[in-house]
């Protein structure tokens, strides 16, 4: 395993929690295992990186909890071809967690503070793969289209049809869907050319999916 210093003795039970709560993909486990999250939470909350629950972050946003974080990328069944879309970059810890599991991740912030830190730590952990774009998440990167894989990090009452033209045929898309002051839950939608299949899957509570790119911070 990796040396964590200090946190080593938190690190190991980090990952036996995470195969305790049945995440069984070993190359979600060894990414996890390769990507040090006390890179990228706040420095007050350094002593809990490890911890299985969420942190705050800047811009009023959050860091999720690892195993959402795992379970997410499990469920996105990613392969080394894959590029990915990731909307909400936040702290940055699901895109370099993606970033071992997949080709290429564009990631779209809408606080340009968020973006700027995530860069910073992205490239200090060798995460090169991994784009990082100030824009509106709603809109997606129509540009860089189509993605065979899109994972939204925070939660949508609906799912953006934006979002949707952009997935690939044969594509998965996650994201928590569910009103902002009620039940969420992970939502799977497959594309294929016989149409979008949807499952719900655990129940979450994420920070709401805004729309536009924020005017300050």
């Amino acid at each position: 395993m990796s040396s964590r210093g200090g946190q080593d003795d938190r690190h190991m039970e980090f990952l036996l929690t995470l195969r305790r709560r049945g995440i069984g993909d070993q190359a979600v486990l060894r990414a996890m295992d390769e990507i040090p999250r006390e890179r990228f939470v706040e420095l007050e909350f350094t002593d809990n990186a490890y911890d299985d629950r969420a942190l705050p972050i800047c811009c009023g946003q959050t860091i999720s909890q690892p195993y959402v974080v795992a379970y997410m990328s499990e469920q996105l069944q990613l392969r080394p071809h894959h590029r990915v879309l990731e909307i909400g970059t936040g702290s940055g810890y699901q895109a370099a967690v993606l970033s071992r599991l997949a080709r290429e991740v564009v990631s779209v912030e809408r606080y340009r503070t968020l973006a700027e830190h995530a860069r910073e730590r992205l490239r200090a952990v060798g995460c090169s793969n991994v784009e990082v774009v100030v824009g509106d998440g709603m809109l997606g990167a129509p540009g860089r289209a189509p993605f065979d894989r899109i994972i939204v990090t925070a939660a949508a009452e609906t799912v953006p049809q934006a979002l949707l033209d952009q997935l690939a045929d044969d594509g998965i898309m996650l994201l928590p869907l569910g009103p902002h002051d009620g039940p969420q839950h992970i939502v799977r939608i497959v594309k294929s050319a016989a149409g979008v299949t949807r499952d719900n899957l655990i129940a979450v509570r994420f920070v709401p999916l805004s729309p536009g790119q924020a005017q300050e911070l």
